[in-house]
């Protein structure tokens, strides 16, 4: 359904009214918050598509009778023009931020591909790349997990991306990114390809009904050597945690206790079994009614070219930027806004 239909919009909020006025509405709390938070939502932009026709309607009139004469109609005229461009703004915003997960927190992990050092110093630029833009957008950074490369750059990193509508913003960075330029590793000043990939998985409010066997768990514990690790590597605090069942690795070290490095494993473990049941039902249901998934993990998603010429390329959008220095910025937002704007259109928004 469209957000658009103001009609069906209007008809599911007085279906949930409607069930609100049931005693038994309550008896099951976590579906009725889920239909409660769906109330507010479908209130919200019913209430904004409603001002935005009413702002439309109005300024059409006064343009009808604005002459260039009255300086005072103008003047009104443009600030009218000024309020309906906020308010579309904030409809979109509503229009494109409409998944079921997009207003939650976010972890980011990084790997290097092939290639040795050159992949490695690549992971490393993504994850500063990705820290400029959390910063430019006043998002909380926490590194979970850091694994230096042995000369250059990272073998791995996790990070813990805080801020309304992060995994919003960061689901569409899913994939494998490539760097083509001259590599200052290379003492012949040769041109390298190099590739890395990006997981985006968002912090789930309910994981506790990702039931783990302890016994499907292999947990190691280890000395701190990545960012903080000279005021922690005394003691194995780190700890390593594969789930053996499907192969999941995850990993943390950012405090002194194991337990709470222990803690914080299993809560991304949960997180990261649970999008992998939201991804394989996804996958069935779109296998069922002939559809195939837009991008499969291992797909190049994006290209950074510093040599011969610079250009930043998104493969799926086809959103592109000369502007290679300022994307390494953290100028991510026009790739991201033109990803989810592309998936609204499939969607029919």
């Amino acid at each position: 359904m469209a957000l658009f239909d103001l009609p069906k919009l209007k008809e599911e909020i007085a279906q949930i009214e409607k069930k609100q006025e049931d005693p038994a509405f309550w008896d099951d709390h976590r579906e009725a918050a889920s239909l409660s938070n769906r109330l507010g939502d479908l209130k919200n932009t019913v209430k904004s598509m409603e001002s935005i026709n009413s702002d439309f309607n109005d300024l059409s009139e006064l343009l009808k009778e604005a002459t260039p004469e009255d300086i005072e109609l103008c003047e009104l005229i443009e600030t009218l023009e000024k309020d309906l461009d906020k308010k579309i703004h904030e409809l979109r915003t509503i229009l494109l931020f409409s998944g079921e997960y997009d207003e939650l927190n976010a972890t980011i992990e990084i790997h290097p591909g092939a290639g040795g050092t050159e992949a490695m110093d690549w992971a490393e630029m993504l994850l500063r790349m990705y820290n400029r833009w959390a910063e430019s957008h006043r998002f909380k950074w926490e590194v979970l997990y850091y694994e230096p490369g042995e000369e250059a750059g990272c073998k791995s990193a996790t990070v813990k991306v805080s801020g309304t509508r992060a995994y919003g913003m960061l689901k569409s960075e899913k994939g494998v990114h490539r760097l083509v330029r001259i590599s200052p590793f290379d003492a012949n000043a040769r041109r390298h390809t190099s590739f890395a990939s990006v997981s985006i998985v968002p912090e789930f409010k309910e994981v506790d009904s990702i039931v783990i066997d302890q016994k499907d768990l292999k947990v190691d514990t280890y000395r701190s050597g990545g960012a903080g690790g000279q005021n922690v590597n005394k003691v194995s605090s780190a700890v390593r945690i594969t789930h053996l069942p499907t192969g999941i690795v995850v990993s943390c070290e950012i405090e002194r206790s194991q337990l709470f490095n222990k803690e914080t494993c299993m809560r991304m473990l949960r997180e990261k079994l649970m999008a992998r049941q939201i991804e394989e039902r996804e996958a069935h249901l779109k296998s069922i009614i002939g559809e195939q998934k837009n991008i499969e993990w291992g797909s190049q998603i994006r290209s950074y070219v510093f040599c011969p010429y610079t250009l930043v390329k998104d493969n799926r959008t086809d959103y592109e930027t000369s502007d290679v220095e300022g994307t390494m910025e953290g100028n991510l937002d026009p790739f991201m806004f033109a990803y989810l704007e592309m998936e609204a259109k499939k969607n029919g928004h």
